[in-house]
């Protein structure tokens, strides 16, 4: 016989005098309880019917509730006969509660969340987003088997320490810098949430976790470095391929993203009667509209009948990877000291092409597609940075010439 009871417990309250609503579940004379997680005055309960007594719409919702609580547990309390299980107070309140579900696994919802990005690449995501999930799973992974020795934990073993763990880990043994550790941690911590939002765990251990982002300074190439690039002739058709489309962003600000996937349906004939480029923005869906430059136009022209390029492609854009890893061979080539990475050439748009040119920043941000001006403005605070340090060895040479001519003046 099973018969339920909501009550409170009156000498029990907050300090604004409510009392909480437990319900009491019964199995032939055998009891167990839990608090409903709702409180309410004690001079409001009706002891009799197990309800709140008014007409509000809040208090219409409370009973409603309650009432949806005794209605779950009657329906929990049917499949424990169906499945032919003990039916018993606690055994009825833990299938209620969840307790006697199996632990969802931490793989296993990565996995599930990166198939569903998978599917919607192309509409709610950038194939480097789902490609980067990808990769943060696989270092969770070797992170299990090789500091825990396990092939997947409960998502409810996650705590604190574990996720300090992984950030360490990546940063010792997967030797990632601290904001590209940090990135992955961040997509980590977007399963724990989905966990948490599902109900999978009661707490969420990245409540005290803080993702602090160090400042990096966005390295460009300067005229002079753009132009050795230009000029330097390559035998490896590839190493060509691959300078010619750096330069194609240098001249346009397009990311990689943007650039691999230009056809000539992105090309458009503006009112002043010259080639423009008309795109959306992978990252951000916002729009960038970017007057072909001369350069841009000479690359473009180019590979107009190259046998490199299907679907309407207008340049031979080759994996992410294989370009950045191609680019240092170009540089160390050119002589060029820096990390260049095929991101590089939206930085040296931004700065040494238009900044450095006079091109106002309100313009600038547009043909990046920046939806704030604060993101273009970083690169006016390091263009400003850059003509400072040059000056600054301008006055050195001047302040030993002046000296010199005092010296001489005097003597």
């Amino acid at each position: 016989m099973l018969s339920l009871l909501f009550y409170i417990k009156k000498h029990k309250t907050d300090k604004v005098g409510r009392a909480m609503i437990y319900i009491r579940i019964t199995v032939n004379g055998k009891r167990s309880e839990f608090s409903t997680g709702r409180k309410i005055y004690p001079n409001t309960w009706d002891a009799t019917n197990g309800k709140v007594l008014g007409f509000s719409q809040e208090v219409r919702q409370l009973n409603s509730q309650l009432m949806k609580i005794r209605t779950d547990l009657f329906r929990h309390a049917d499949k424990l006969k169906d499945k032919g299980r003990p039916l018993t107070a606690v055994s009825i309140k833990n299938s209620y509660l969840g307790v006697d579900k199996p632990s969802k696994m931490l793989l296993e919802i990565f996995q599930e969340h990166n198939d569903r990005v998978e599917k919607l690449v192309g509409k709610d995501f950038a194939p480097g987003t789902a490609e980067r999930y990808k990769t943060a799973k696989s270092h969770l992974a070797e992170y299990l088997q090789n500091e825990l020795r396990k092939k997947d934990i409960p998502v409810v073993d996650v705590d604190h320490s574990f996720i300090s763990g992984f950030e360490y880990y990546l940063k010792t043994k997967r030797k990632c810098s601290h904001n590209t550790a940090i990135k992955y941690v961040v997509n980590f911590k977007k399963i724990i949430r989905i966990a948490y939002a599902n109900g999978w765990i009661k707490t969420d251990p990245f409540a005290n976790w803080k993702a602090r982002l160090k400042t990096v300074e966005r390295e460009f190439l300067t005229d002079e470095e753009l132009q050795r690039l230009m000029d330097h002739p390559f035998t490896n058709e590839r190493l060509e391929h691959v300078r010619d489309c750096f330069v194609f962003c240098c001249f346009t600000g397009l990311a990689y993203a943007d650039v691999k996937k230009l056809t000539h349906d992105d090309f458009v004939i503006g009112i002043d009667g010259d080639l423009w480029i008309n795109t959306k923005r992978t990252k951000t869906k916002t729009k960038s509209n970017i007057p072909v430059l001369p350069t841009a136009l000479m690359i473009l022209e180019k590979y107009e009948h190259s046998p490199l390029l299907v679907d309407k492609k207008v340049l031979p854009v080759l994996t992410n990877q294989k370009m950045n890893a191609y680019l240092k061979e170009i540089a160390k080539a050119c002589g060029i000291y820096k990390n260049v990475s095929f991101h590089m050439a939206r930085h040296t748009f931004a700065t040494t092409v238009t900044l450095s040119n006079g091109v106002p920043i309100e313009t600038v941000s547009k043909m990046l597609g920046h939806s704030k001006l604060s993101t273009t403005q970083i690169y006016a605070r390091v263009l400003q940075e850059k003509i400072g340090e040059d000056m600054q060895k301008v006055m050195r040479i001047y302040s030993k010439k002046t000296e010199q001519e005092i010296k001489t003046g005097i003597q």
